[in-house]
């Protein structure tokens, strides 16, 4: 993983923790020990989530450019597909408060992706290599 990627990751991971924590005391305070348990969950699962995909189109990114495309794409058809299989399989869960859950998620994940964008404009990356040889323009 190169050093931008970690920034990245650190500036969207310690906002959406920070979030989080509020999330679950407030999630606490209005429901009680569910809850914090259903606010916990769903900054788990957006932090693990989103990490991963950062994780996944890095690694993609040093192989090929498509190969990027390819792994944003596929991790967040993958995140579409286990969350909606998590909803179907714990939508009626006694476990945990699913108001709080979702509400967590559906916060933690605006949070994430504002402090990821705000990192990826703050980063200073080429988006053109300069030094690119372009066929049929060579010295004359």
């Amino acid at each position: 993983m190169q050093a931008n990627d970690v920034r990245v990751l650190k500036s969207a991971a310690l906002p959406t923790l920070g979030v989080g924590a509020i999330a679950l005391v407030a999630a606490f305070v209005l429901a009680g020990a569910k809850g914090a348990l259903g606010a916990a969950i769903g900054v788990l699962l957006v932090c693990v989530f989103f990490s991963v995909s950062v994780v996944a189109v890095s690694y993609a990114a040093r192989v090929s450019p498509q190969l990027m495309a390819i792994a944003a794409m596929g991790s967040y058809l993958v995140k579409v597909i286990v969350i909606m299989l998590m909803l179907a399989t714990f939508g009626d869960t006694t476990l945990w408060n699913p108001q709080a859950f979702a509400w967590t998620v559906v916060v933690c994940t605006i949070v994430w992706t504002a402090f990821e964008v705000r990192a990826f404009l703050k980063t200073k990356m080429l988006y053109v290599d300069p030094d690119a040889k372009v066929p049929g323009q060579g010295d004359r």
